[in-house]
This record gives structure tokens, C-alpha cells and sequence, in this order.
């Protein structure tokens, strides 16, 4: 029978995506055949594999695992789309569209019932099995179908792992009050809690530590010192707010001057902006999520990224004049899935996936190029032969990605296909489907290259600033700033 871990988190975005991650990789490189699981996940940041669509966090741990991406390390998928509505994925294919209340009332035996099966079938292949909870586990209104949580803690009979993040202030009190709200027999399977993202001395921890200890029984296993490993995020915790601004990689100690910034619309619905993160790894190149109506005039790049809504976002940014002011920016401009469909002239049969009833929505304008909305869903892990033009010019060798889109596009006048026939391109403007377009060396180079000739300055060395490989750093956190013992796990 496998043993089954489960980390488990005061509230999102605590660090638990990476204490899992962490785990597979350090089990993985001791030879331990172990697999990663989350029962319900809530992302519109999703993955292509043979199966269907999971998580992008699971995606990661199942390469920090050793093992093929599949859906049964994500059975239940949840997509927002807005309006308090997400798509139901289950086993990887989607089931429809679904406001809460109808996804709990209607759906949630079924997405237990495919949960439970996709465990199972991991404890028959794997030794461990490293689970991922989703936000805070203490959520008393949802204890009767927190599915990701407290029933996988309790159909997997799992070890719980508290996660607790000590940057956001009230680390004790937050693990406290999680301890007590959990349901007693959860509380009874509780091992140990970390403490993570500390800066400073640890001995100023100690007495804290000490009357945590005391007053609940609960042993702190590790204390993590703040560090990225550079693992994808999650979801749009992450990002700015609708309407404000924020840059990253602006830490590599190249001055301002010498540095370019792209532009990223910050839409209401945006998927997989993970897409950006190489980009933001490169020396010199800062990446800004700027609102719609932000103007365009201090940037030297653009991309416009994935979305969940892509016509309702398309709307919020010609409703904001996004279109007319990127109609006259001069440098390089790459739209990515729906970002893509956005640069295009029109988008049609758009109720399928816009929330109002109008069949046509008119794009942007940057790209001869028209998208017919189906119901069918495309979903698949793609190579191809790239033969660099416009903002990727110089480019050529394969990339590879994943594509996770509904609608075709279809030319309406002359340009480049430069994706094996597939995508378009213009002398400034380019789109395709392809996620993980920048996590291909030679298309993230040759855009950073044409994107410092466009704004005239010399491209600092080409590269990326991380050291090391992300799935070992947090493996190397794992290691050296946890004790084991308690979790069932040290003498792997």
C-alpha cells in the first residue's frame, strides 16, 4: 500500500506547490518511485498531456517526479471563466460550464468518485504518493466537499504536512486557528508543520516555535529561508489586480537604461501566464502587467497572453482602446492562444464562448487573420518546425509546447505562417498557438535579441539568470530544512 502525504496549506499561495515539488524530486533521486496528486485544482494556468488537461503545478511535480504527466495527478480540473462560472474537467476532458453552487450540488459526487479512482490507481504503481492541497484547509464552510483536502486526507488515509507562510504576518496565529478548525479526525492525522519564505535569523523563531509546540502537540519540521527555485505559479494569486501594474525581473543588476520592458495587458480572465516567466528570467528584460487602458508609449515589446474568455477580454481591452494604442506601437508585438486570436480582424461564432449572444466580435486588427469559435477543444503536446519572421526573426530549428484552445484561424490575406504552416506573421506582429513558446531557447533569444534592436540598445549575454535547475533547488530545500522523520518519509 502506497503511503500517502498530504501538504496541506493555511491559505493559498503559502508555498505548497514547491514543498510538494520538492518532495517528488528529493523521493525521485533516492530511487523511490513516487507520483504526485491533487485531487480539485482551480486553474486556468493548465497542461497538455496524452490524457487531457491538468494543472500546471502538477505538471511540474510529475517532472520533478520522473514520471509522464497524466490526469490522474489532477482527475478534477476547475477553470474560471468569470461571472462565478468555471469549466469542469474531469479526467482531463471537459464536462461544461458550471456556477458553484451547480458544480456542488450537481457535479461533486462524480468529481469525488473520479478522484478516489485516480488514487487508487497511483497506489497500485507507486510507493508514495505526494498530495497537494488547495487554499486553506481550515475553510469550515466548505468541510463536507473540500475535495482536495480534507478527502483526500481522509480516502488516501494520508500523513497531513501543514504549510504556513511567515511573510504575510501572523504565521503562529494562522496555524493555530488551522488546528483548530480542522475536523477532529484530520486534526488526529496532522505530522508536523514548515514555516515558509523566512528572512532573518531562525533562533528569533525558537520561542515561538516552542509554545506552538506546546500548546498543540504539532511538531514544526522546518522552518524554509525565502527563496524562488523558479517553478511555475499556479494560478493569478501571483499577478497584480485587475487595474494595477507590476514588473518582474527586475533583479539581475542590469541598469534601466540598458534593459528593455514588455508589456503584458493584465486581462480579467488571463491563463497560463506562466507563458512569460522565461522571459522574465532573461537578463535585462523586465516584464510589466500593465492594466488595458494603460498607454504603451514606454515599452519596447508587447505580448498579449492566453485567456479563459477570450472574447469577453477582447472586449475589455477595445472597450479601454488597448487596440488603438498598440495599432501604433512600433516594436515587437506576439500574441499567444487567445492572445493570438485577439490580434486578429474578427472572432466569430463568439457566444460560444463570450458571455453575451453576439455572433461576431471584431479583433484588434494586427493580423489577416479571422477565428471561428467550435465547441470542440484542442488540447495537445505539439512540436514544430519554426522558421523565424517578425518578432522572431533569425529563428529556425524546432520548438515545442502545448496547445489548449477551441476555434481555428484561418488567413484572410498574405502572411508568414512560421509554425510548420501554422500561426501568422507580419513584419512587427506575430501569433500562434503554442504555449511554452519562450521556454524554447532559440525563439525566447530571438525575440529578446530583435525586441533590444527594435528599442536600440546592445543585448546584454544571452543567459538565463536562475542557476540551476528549479526542481533540485526545491528539492535542496526540502532536504536541508526538513525533518523527514515524522512524515514517514526518512527512511526512503
Amino acid at each position: 500500500m502506497a503511503h500517502t502525504l498530504l501538504v496541506a496549506g493555511t491559505a493559498s499561495h503559502v508555498g505548497k506547490s514547491t514543498v510538494a515539488a520538492g518532495l517528488c524530486r528529493y523521493l525521485a533521486d533516492r530511487g523511490v518511485s513516487v507520483a504526485p496528486f491533487k485531487a480539485q485544482n482551480m486553474s486556468n494556468n493548465a497542461r497538455a498531456t496524452p490524457g487531457g488537461e491538468v494543472g500546471v503545478s502538477q505538471y511540474v511535480q510529475a517532472r520533478a517526479a520522473g514520471v509522464a504527466p497524466s490526469t490522474d495527478h489532477n482527475p478534477v480540473l476547475l477553470k474560471p471563466r468569470g461571472d462565478g462560472e468555471s469549466q469542469l474537467i474531469l479526467d482531463g476532458e471537459a464536462v461544461g460550464h458550471f456556477e458553484a453552487r451547480g458544480y456542488y450540488d450537481e457535479h461533486w459526487g462524480d468529481a469525488l468518485d473520479v478522484a478516489r479512482a485516480a488514487h487508487g490507481r497511483l497506489t497500485e504503481s507507486h510507493d508514495v504518493i505526494v498530495a497537494e492541497g488547495a487554499g486553506s484547509i481550515a475553510e469550515i464552510n466548505l468541510h463536507d466537499r473540500d475535495l482536495a483536502n480534507v478527502e483526500t486526507a481522509r480516502f488516501a488515509d494520508a500523513d497531513v504536512l501543514l504549510v504556513a507562510d511567515i511573510e504575510r504576518g501572523g504565521v503562529f496565529a494562522s496555524l493555530v486557528g488551522t488546528l483548530e478548525l480542522v475536523p477532529d479526525d484530520i486534526r488526529d492525522q496532522v505530522a508536523g508543520a514548515v514555516i515558509t519564505k523566512f528572512r532573518g535569523d531562525r533562533s528569533l523563531l525558537a520561542p515561538g516555535i516552542d509554545e506552538f509546540e506546546d500548546r498543540t502537540g504539532v511538531p514544526v519540521l522546518g522552518v524554509l529561508p525565502y527563496d524562488d527555485p523558479g517553478l511555475p505559479e499556479e494560478d493569478s494569486v501571483a499577478l497584480p489586480p485587475v487595474g494595477e501594474r507590476s514588473v518582474v525581473g527586475a533583479d539581475d543588476g542590469v541598469p534601466g537604461d540598458e534593459s528593455i520592458t514588455v508589456a503584458v495587458p493584465r486581462l480579467p480572465r488571463i491563463s497560463n501566464f506562466t507563458d512569460l516567466e522565461p522571459l522574465a528570467r532573461e537578463p535585462g528584460v523586465r516584464v510589466a502587467y500593465v492594466p488595458p487602458d494603460a498607454t504603451l508609449d514606454e515599452f519596447d515589446a508587447v505580448v498579449l497572453p492566453g485567456s479563459k474568455n477570450t472574447v469577453d477580454d477582447l472586449l475589455a481591452l477595445t472597450n479601454a482602446g488597448f487596440g488603438d494604442r498598440l495599432q501604433s506601437f512600433d516594436g515587437p508585438v506576439v500574441g499567444l492562444c487567445g492572445g493570438y486570436q485577439m490580434l486578429g480582424e474578427a472572432i466569430t461564432n463568439a457566444a460560444i464562448e463570450g458571455t453575451g449572444d453576439t455572433d461576431r466580435v471584431e479583433g484588434l486588427g494586427l493580423l489577416p487573420v479571422t477565428t471561428e469559435f467550435s465547441e470542440s477543444k484542442t488540447v495537445e503536446h505539439v512540436q514544430r518546425d519554426l522558421d523565424g519572421v517578425g518578432p522572431l526573426s533569425g529563428a529556425s530549428g524546432t520548438v515545442e509546447g502545448y496547445e489548449i484552445h477551441m476555434g481555428d484561424s484561418t488567413l484572410t490575406d498574405e502572411a508568414a505562417r512560421p509554425f510548420d504552416g501554422d500561426g501568422a506573421a507580419t513584419d512587427s506582429v506575430l501569433g500562434t498557438y503554442l504555449h511554452d513558446l519562450f521556454v524554447n531557447e532559440i525563439a525566447r533569444g530571438a525575440f529578446v535579441r530583435n525586441a533590444f534592436e527594435s528599442a536600440g540598445i546592445d543585448s546584454p549575454a544571452a543567459n538565463e539568470r536562475e542557476s540551476g535547475d528549479p526542481y533540485e533547488r526545491a528539492a535542496g530545500l526540502v532536504a536541508d530544512h526538513v525533518d523527514l522523520g515524522p512524515l514517514g518519509l526518512a527512511d526512503w
